[in-house]
């Protein structure tokens, strides 16, 4: 495995694993059988096409779509052509996508079947747009991508690419309610994976033999994340379109999975399907979770179902994924550290920062920071929210409030931010609070999140109406359903006289917040 080791970006891994693995299975989609030589053989028609439609280096491409095989192969085509991909969150609504889709200033779109009418209707939003393409057909108009693919030259087109240039432009939810563009370079992606060399656990360590599910959606890190990870170790990927808990139980029990990352909520339908308690799944070696805190009943019910390895993960978008991790010897239920999200991974550095930007002791709760080589370029066009949360020393700041045990255990105790975490996806109050305060007869309104079974978290809404009017919950929630994506919008609403603020004006948000949470050890669910 010499020469993946002598990598020295993303693109270079694809060419060593395609001599090394020549014709074995890199991915499998829906019957479809990629091998690495054929991969490599795609990604460099992939590349050679995007140079033919005047994609220059540097230049983003954006794809709308479900997971795909087709993906992939844009993705790590994009890579040999030194151009960055970035993948648009296919549940938002119209107006969010075009957003993106503009502010990445994206050449080329590359649209799946299920979203070709929904473009054409954002379409004039859409200036920097040069090319539409589709994945799978449905637009006549538009070229199709495996014609366009197929007809372009087989050569490497051999693009200098050094680890430092950006490989992938992933984007993130931010405070002011506009997503942010955060920039990972092929240097990220490489640090986490080289990290600890040849000393890695065995829930950390690959072989040739595994199998991966990619079930998570491409446009978040555990999708694209997840299938590079496996890509680079020469597993194969088998590729699920979307999440579909009946269909994850067929990849397990049919294909021979191995591994695999969910969410919590994720995993919550698939363990309570009823044929869960009826599939085999002794090849299933370790199931990772992430990107939010587990119930520990759900969790519990999960190792006496699938009967494998658990792995908690912490991370987020902008460290490339996995940060910490709770390896499966400390998932024993009554043990004090079932309760933390675990240890940071080689070559990863943490630490608790006050509010003026201090190391604080073990047992004492502040900002976790971070600091690895996986710490992210930076956030597209915006210098200023950069340097808020990376500082010069590389020490970025994740906006969630925890503390370090003595053994180096990090808790996670609250979120400095006001972020919601539902079923995995990061929802910020005010970008929904702007959703709502467009509707005629509200007067303010305030969104928390507030425990949910199912979710975690739920959005709840609590608005204050003009004088003289009225309004449902019912009313509140279409509203809000016809701006943003479907699970932003609130799942309750409250409505009171008037917000509570502090002497300066500033919603008082933790009092509408803490009595949802009365009885619970922390404010995370």
């Amino acid at each position: 495995m010499s020469d993946i080791a002598g990598a020295q970006n993303l693109a270079d891994v694809i060419r060593a694993q395609a001599r090394l693995r020549g014709y074995t299975t890199a991915f499998e989609f829906e019957g479809r059988h990629t091998g690495f030589a054929g991969l490599d053989i795609h990604t460099n028609r992939v590349a050679n096409g995007l140079k033919s439609l005047g994609v220059r280096p540097g230049e983003r491409v954006a794809y709308l779509g479900k997971n795909s095989d087709i993906y992939f192969e844009l993705l790590l085509g994009a890579m040999k052509a030194n151009v960055v991909m970035a993948p648009v969150n296919w549940r938002l609504a119209g107006p969010e996508i075009a957003f993106i889709v503009e502010d990445c200033r994206a050449a080329v779109l590359f649209v799946g079947p299920e979203f070709v009418e929904q473009v054409r209707g954002i379409r004039q939003q859409l200036p920097s747009v040069r090319t539409f393409m589709t994945t799978e057909g449905g637009a006549a108009d538009w070229p199709d991508f495996t014609a366009w693919r197929d007809a372009q030259s087989s050569g490497d087109p051999k693009l200098p690419i050094v680890e430092k240039d950006i490989a992938i432009q992933l984007y993130t939810s931010g405070t002011t309610g506009k997503p942010k563009g955060a920039m990972l370079s092929h240097a990220n992606f490489l640090s986490l994976v080289r990290a600890g060399g040849g000393e890695r656990p065995d829930w950390n360590t690959w072989s040739e033999d595994d199998v991966s599910l990619v079930a998570m959606p491409v446009f978040h890190i555990g999708g694209s994340g997840w299938g590079m990870l496996g890509l680079y170790h020469g597993a194969k990927g088998v590729i699920a379109r979307e999440f579909d808990p009946t269909k994850v139980l067929d990849f397990l029990e049919h294909s021979k999975i191995t591994k695999l990352f969910m969410v919590p909520a994720a995993m919550q339908f698939v363990v309570r399907q009823p044929r869960a308690r009826e599939v085999d799944f002794s090849r299933l070696k370790y199931m990772l979770y992430g990107a939010s805190p587990i119930p520990a009943a759900l969790l519990k019910e999960c190792i006496e179902v699938f009967k494998c390895g658990f792995v908690q993960m912490y991370g987020m978008t902008e460290t490339t994924g996995t940060i910490v991790a709770l390896p499966p010897e400390d998932h024993v239920e009554g043990l004090d550290r079932m309760r933390s999200a675990g240890k940071a991974l080689p070559g990863v550095e943490l630490a608790i920062l006050d509010a003026n930007g201090n190391k604080l002791p073990p047992g004492e709760v502040g900002e976790i920071a971070t600091r690895s080589g996986s710490n992210m370029a930076g956030y597209w066009n915006l210098p200023e929210a950069t340097a808020r949360t990376i500082d010069a020393d590389n020490w970025l700041r994740t906006g969630d409030a925890g503390y370090l045990d003595k053994d180096g255990y990090l808790y996670i105790h609250d979120r400095i931010k006001d972020m919601i975490i539902s079923g995995g996806e990061n929802i910020y109050p005010a970008e929904v609070e702007s959703a709502i305060c467009d509707h005629p007869d509200v007067a303010e309104v305030a969104v928390v999140g507030v425990p949910d079974d199912q979710w975690g978290e739920a959005v709840k809404a609590i608005v204050v109406m003009r004088p003289g009017k009225q309004a449902t919950p019912a009313d509140i929630i279409g509203f809000t359903r016809q701006r943003i994506a479907g699970f932003k919008t609130p799942k309750s609403v409250d409505f009171i006289e008037a917000l509570p603020r502090n002497a300066s004006g500033k919603i008082l948000r933790r009092h509408l917040r803490d009595p949802y949470w009365a009885g619970k050890d922390r404010q995370v669910n």
